[in-house]
């Protein structure tokens, strides 16, 4: 009579591999299970020369006559029978990095075949409206465009390289030589008669400007054919950019949201990759972490002065903490927004407080100091 199985766990019968003597035990799946005992107790011969053998072995198995002849044959260890086990994966036991970015998937390379398995598979949708990605016609890109800019200036351009390493002097000649003035390289419109030099080992994006006009109603022809032609040259896809560039829209023949919220470019492995600046998350790049400081771990006392050392940074000395500056600095900053080194931390305005812990940000502003005679302006 065979052992009943239970569900959801892996039931391991006579394993007898090295020193097991017979051994019978039943674990779950889906959890973290940890074998713990003496040197020489058996442990790497239960989990790593039984239920691990065993999980390839039988995947092995279901791979076609083939394949297998590239991948060896697994012996079967020396184990009555096992139930429940699914395909299973070791991870060496040495030392790794402490790097964020490497992960069970990435040690086992787990991930790469997940990657090609979602670029291929997977059904993509909008991530605004949950809409199912689909094609746009060259019409109907016309028409978004003309009713979406009507009366503004726009740029249609063709981005014929996009996220990519490389200097790419060839393909800047070459556009040259077809006759294409300008190109749009990293954000920066450039003419293709300049000296364009990029670095080979960064990641660059070029768009071909195909045509600057102001949309309106008799242009709709000029901006079809600009928009086809940007199609043909960067394979379905065309952008627009409003004015210097605060609007910026990729559409698509192949993929774009049916509500208007964009389109995204063809599935690739790298779009699921966390090590791809293509598919890396924008605020942590790809590490899971984000790094900041806490304002109110930062403030000693708010009822002090920054005068008084309302913050931590600031020393006894009246000087910031890794720093040679002192608090003059800091005054002649207040002057230009409006607050003293006096005034109470929690009665500062939000603006005040924003520039001393943030810094101005785009705002420039020029100020003097006066030290031992000597004047400095900046």
């Amino acid at each position: 009579m065979s052992t009943p199985v239970a569900p959801n766990s892996v039931t391991v019968r006579g394993a007898r591999e090295h020193n097991l003597k017979g051994v019978d035990l039943t674990f779950p799946r889906d959890a973290l299970v940890t074998f713990t005992g003496v040197s020489g107790s058996g442990k790497s011969s239960l989990a790593y020369h039984t239920i691990y053998q065993e999980g390839q072995r039988r995947f092995l198995e279901s791979l076609s006559s083939y394949a297998r002849q590239f991948l060896g044959k697994m012996e079967k260890p020396k184990v009555d029978h096992i139930d429940g086990l699914s395909p299973t994966v070791s991870i060496d036991q040495k030392s790794t990095g402490a790097s964020p970015r490497s992960t069970v998937g990435t040690m086992t390379e787990v991930l790469d075949f997940l990657r090609l398995l979602w670029a291929r598979l997977g059904l993509p949708t909008c991530p605004e409206c949950a809409a199912t990605i689909e094609n746009w016609s060259v019409d109907r890109i016309t028409q978004a465009v003309s009713e979406t800019y009507a009366d503004q200036p726009i740029m249609v351009l063709a981005p014929v390289i996009r996220e990519r390493k490389g200097e790419y002097r060839k393909e800047l000649a070459d556009f040259r030589t077809r006759g294409f003035v300008r190109a749009r390289i990293d954000g920066v419109v450039r003419r293709l008669d300049e000296d364009i030099e990029l670095h080979r080992y960064k990641y660059h994006t070029i768009e071909l400007v195909l045509d600057r006009l102001k949309v309106e109603p008799e242009k709709s022809s000029r901006i079809a054919e600009a928009i086809e032609q940007a199609l043909a040259l960067a394979n379905g896809l065309v952008a627009i950019v409003r004015g210097e560039g605060d609007d910026y829209r990729v559409f698509s023949t192949l993929r774009a949201c049916p509500n208007g919220h964009g389109s995204i470019p063809e599935m690739e492995p790298r779009l699921f990759s966390f090590n791809s600046p293509v598919g890396a998350c924008k605020v942590c790049d790809g590490l899971g972490t984000v790094q900041s400081f806490s304002e109110d771990l930062l403030v000693r006392d708010a009822s002090l002065s920054l005068a008084e050392g309302a913050l931590h940074v600031i020393t006894d000395e009246g000087r910031l903490v890794y720093s040679n500056y002192s608090l003059e600095y800091l005054a002649e900053v207040g002057k230009q927004f409006g607050f003293d080194l006096t005034t109470p931390w929690k009665k500062l305005s939000p603006t005040a407080r924003k520039v001393i812990l943030h810094g101005s940000g785009k705002v420039k502003f020029k100020f003097e100091w006066k030290r031992e005679g000597a004047m400095w302006t900046s």
